[in-house]
């Protein structure tokens, strides 16, 4: 199986999955499928997480772009191949270039964590960082295939690629052969669509939801218009999932058999990674938790039994701290207030043991004296509290409140 080109006119099918798979024998893993009690609870219904943040290279991408490099023909491979990319895809093009002995140039952005770029070059591509955006990158990496006469290897707006990743779908099918519903997250959508095109054509009545961030949602628009629509993303956290606008290849699968695109919020993204990390074990990027971020934001809006695809893992430790904390402030595990005390030796003391009463960790107290609203013998303090939940916040400031402080804020 290969095409030389992408051509939105050449259908997809199954049979160009299956072939994809047979490919990926031996190459790829079948990872594993993770039941999920509290996402069980939630939903009402079965549901299942589905591991490509264990695959190698730490997500789905190597699934494609091995086909894709598998498919080139013997001229096309000893010109090598050239992608851009700020992690994922960087790393599965590289990798599959090592596997088929094929030489691999890579460009990321200058600001690509140092991690992403250590792993790439550790699986055999050269490196060049070039560009401070993901456009300027592309654009170096295209330049450098008209130069070279290297391959350009696109990271979803290819048929081959859009084979590759539709195996998750194929793997779906045989490990929760009672799927109801398939939640996965959307960038360019080479993910989706080959998940769609592989399971609608042998489960038609399964449903097949996208997800994307919706600080980056380039679907809803383009569907709306009938035609891929170049937007201009705002920052996210899911930054995998972050792309201007659909590719040609995968929007005209998506446009057919996708049945559904949600949008997440930044809270319930940095929410689903928590989640992921506590009660699944698993280190999940981001856009790989954008399902599960789907899944509590609208719990009641997906049939049962459910597969929730995890794309990806591939996480800068960083960020990933970063991440966390503003997941455990979303669910209400941090607490921010201000209370007004009268500025003399003791009453700071009393404050803090109200706290511990109420069972509330202290991470960080500060002063306020400065404030023109305050009293000649007033202080505001500051307090940054490790809380239990939302109905602990409550709690915390009703005890306050009956300890007769006033909180500000």
């Amino acid at each position: 199986m290969s095409f030389s080109t992408p051509d939105p006119l050449r259908p997809l099918i199954l049979d160009d999955v299956r072939g994809a798979q047979k490919m990926l024998a031996g190459v790829a893993r079948m990872t594993a499928m993770e039941g999920s009690r509290h996402l069980t609870q939630l939903v009402g219904a079965p549901v299942h997480l589905k591991c490509e943040n264990l695959q190698r290279t730490g997500s789905f991408k190597l699934r494609g772009a091995y086909v894709r490099i598998a498919g080139l023909r013997p001229e096309e491979r000893a010109a090598g191949v050239v992608a851009a990319s700020a992690g994922n895809h960087a790393q599965g093009v590289a990798l599959a270039s090592s596997l088929l002995g094929v030489r691999s140039t890579v460009f990321m952005p200058v600001g690509a964590p140092l991690p992403k770029v250590a792993a790439t070059r550790e699986y055999g591509a050269e490196v060049v960082l070039h560009g401070t955006v993901v456009d300027e990158t592309l654009a170096a990496a295209e330049e450098y295939a008209r130069e070279t006469g290297a391959v350009f290897i696109h990271p979803f707006d290819h048929p081959d690629i859009i084979a590759g990743q539709g195996t998750v779908g194929l793997e779906i099918l045989e490990q929760c052969p009672e799927v109801r519903t398939i939640v996965v997250g959307i960038g360019g959508g080479g993910l989706a669509a080959g998940i769609a095109v592989a399971v609608k054509a042998v489960r038609p009545d399964v449903k097949v939801i996208g997800v994307q961030a919706a600080a980056s949602a380039a679907y809803p628009p383009s569907l709306a218009a009938g035609h891929p629509v170049a937007i201009d993303p705002a920052p996210t956290m899911a930054d995998g999932i972050k792309v201007g606008r659909p590719g040609d290849v995968p929007f005209a699968l998506i446009r057919e058999l996708v049945d559904d695109i949600v949008t997440v919020s930044e809270d319930a993204l940095s929410s689903a990674l928590l989640l992921c990390l506590e009660r699944a074990k698993l280190v999940v990027e981001p856009a790989g938790a954008s399902p599960v971020a789907a899944l509590l934001s609208d719990p009641g809006a997906f049939r049962g039994p459910v597969v929730a695809v995890l794309s990806g893992g591939n996480v800068d430790p960083v960020l990933l701290q970063r991440i966390l904390r503003h997941g455990m402030a979303a669910a209400g595990r941090y607490l921010s207030l201000r209370v007004r005390i009268t500025d003399r030796p003791g009453v700071l003391a009393e404050l803090l043991r109200a706290l511990s009463v109420v069972d509330a960790n202290v991470l960080d107290v500060g002063h306020v004296r400065t404030d023109p609203r305050l009293g000649l013998t007033e202080v505001e303090v500051e307090l940054h509290l490790e809380t239990k939940g939302p109905e602990h916040c409550l709690e915390v400031s009703a005890a306050l409140r009956e300890a007769g402080y006033r909180i500000i804020s």
